[in-house]
């Protein structure tokens, strides 16, 4: 079996929040990323895919097409965008990294398995120091 991961960037804003609690109370559990004027990142994604080499090509998978996928379905959609209001999969949803991540998986999950190989993992770096690494359910 074998890994390969393709890195891209983007920036984008967003609060953590809950509409249904009070300034208060976002500030208590979210702090300073609860901002009501929003926070930006700069993020960098880590798409790892795993399968077998194609004896007839040497690739896992074509990496212009896995750039492709990723371009398509997550970096088009969130860079220089407000994740909370832009983004069509975060509708809805927290904007945590955590949830990002999940949700970036579940974009790219079904274009990447067309290609007869598995999406291993998502890994999303929020800043230098933190990040979160998804691997589906």
């Amino acid at each position: 079996m074998m890994y390969i991961t393709r890195r891209e960037r983007f920036n984008a804003a967003h609060k953590l929040y809950r509409e249904e609690w009070t300034l208060e109370q976002n500030e208590a559990i979210f702090g300073k990323c609860s901002n009501p004027n929003w926070h930006g990142h700069n993020y960098e994604l880590f798409v790892t895919v795993k399968g077998h080499v194609d004896p007839k090509t040497g690739f896992v998978i074509d990496l212009k097409e896995l750039k492709r996928i990723i371009m398509t379905y997550v970096i088009d959609k969130v860079d220089h965008r407000n994740i909370n209001l832009d983004v069509d999969f975060m509708q809805g949803k927290i904007a945590s990294t955590e949830v990002l991540a999940v949700e970036i998986f579940n974009q790219l999950r079904p274009h990447i398995e067309a290609y007869q190989v598995k999406l291993h993992s998502v890994r999303l770096h929020e800043t230098e120091n933190n990040y979160v690494e998804y691997f589906g359910e």
